[in-house]
């Protein structure tokens, strides 16, 4: 039997990756390695309208990768710039038809590939697929287990009226971005303002029905509103401390006002490893400058300074959500290279015991509590 030695793997939670809009609108096949699905669409337009993908199944392996948030995602078709033909929507039953189409792509992707993907929908299901998952990490002459699928719902645009939470839940779905851009429910980015009356429906309907609230994309307001309203849990999936982003101008990311009632509800935010999320001026110094994994390690610390602990903040990688590799940190090749960011960790002053909590643990606590129980 061949046992893990003095420097253990961790594992690995990911708590944003856009793969069915992939799926749906590019023709992704995220069962092939990253460098197999880069080689395919060299000679194609996919590159320069989305990036070089990170993801592949092949790179889940490698990096330990054991969950990761699917997300449900569409454009509404006011903020489509036309550079690709992907679906949108205008209203909101054309959303809900367009997520629905994506959800039942992880339902595909799960069926045909069982050895490779699972969809976790249940506290039951988690514990099989971790432990799975651990046994592995101690021995790796098993077989890997699958990848397993949480879905997410990045825009609420796609639940027709509030009441429809259940279908959803129904359906699969556990966690529940209000907002993108702004919508009928909150502010979002780039279009602020508070929760609506339609909103504080959404949030209580969801609270009802056990659903996680994610607050990445929603505006400074009606996030710090969702806080304060919203009696079931809350996360950031991907989103980044303000603070550290220097002259940044817009509300995408989160202020330590909003960062600190996160941590007093024991929520946990998903550190984004995009090159212009940590230094905005990246781009405009012609998005070419090699970045360091120092910058991501520097957004993990300021949380947990703030927090005075571990136990709020882990990744949120958002690979393939409109870029690629060519936008990460220098030594970001694949998501397996997400454990380069163990020794940095170290070399800052976290143990062990830190990084595995900064790496999965958080989103373990998380999916544990918050689950439906079977």
């Amino acid at each position: 039997m061949h046992l893990k030695q003095s420097h253990p793997m961790t594992l690995i939670i990911d708590s944003h990756e856009d793969l069915a809009w992939n799926m749906v609108n590019l023709a992704r096949d995220y069962t092939r390695s990253a460098f197999e699905t880069r080689n395919l669409e060299k000679s194609g337009p996919v590159p320069a309208y989305n990036g070089n993908t990170l993801l592949g199944r092949p790179e889940y392996i490698q990096g330990k990768v054991a969950i990761v948030f699917g997300t449900l995602f569409a454009n509404p078709r006011r903020l489509d710039e036309g550079k690709y033909p992907v679906e949108n929507y205008e209203t909101p039953q054309q959303a809900h038809s367009v997520y629905r189409k994506q959800l039942d792509a992880y339902y595909r992707l799960t069926d045909s590939h069982p050895g490779d993907f699972r969809l976790i929908r249940s506290q039951a299901d988690l514990a099989v697929h971790w432990q799975a998952w651990e046994a592995y990490d101690a021995d790796e002459t098993l077989p890997a287990p699958p990848t397993g699928i949480v879905v997410l719902m990045e825009g609420a645009e796609g639940v027709v009226e509030p009441a429809e939470v259940a279908d959803w839940f129904e359906w699969g779905l556990r966690l529940i971005g209000p907002a993108w851009a702004g919508n009928r429910y909150c502010g979002g980015t780039r279009e602020p303002g508070p929760l609506t009356k339609l909103g504080r429906e959404l949030l209580d309907r969801m609270a009802d029905q056990g659903f996680i609230l994610d607050i990445s994309h929603m505006d400074h307001e009606s996030a710090r509103q969702a806080l304060d309203h919203y009696s079931g849990q809350v996360i950031a999936s991907h989103a980044n401390a303000e603070a550290l982003i220097k002259d940044i101008p817009t509300n995408r990311h989160l202020k330590d006002a909003t960062i600190h009632p996160l941590i007093e509800r024991d929520g946990v935010m998903g550190i984004v490893p995009l090159n212009g999320f940590l230094d905005w001026q990246w781009r405009s110094r012609g998005g070419r400058e090699a970045m360091s994994l120092d910058l991501i390690v520097a957004q993990i610390d300021y949380v947990c300074q703030l927090a005075g602990d571990t136990r709020h903040v882990a990744l949120g990688t958002d690979f393939d959500g409109g870029f690629g590799v060519e936008s990460v940190p220098l030594g970001l090749d694949s998501i397996a290279d997400l454990t380069k960011l163990a020794p940095l960790l170290k070399k800052k002053g976290y143990n062990q015991e830190d990084v595995a909590r900064i790496f999965s643990g958080n989103w373990h606590r998380i999916l544990q509590k918050n689950l439906p129980s079977s």
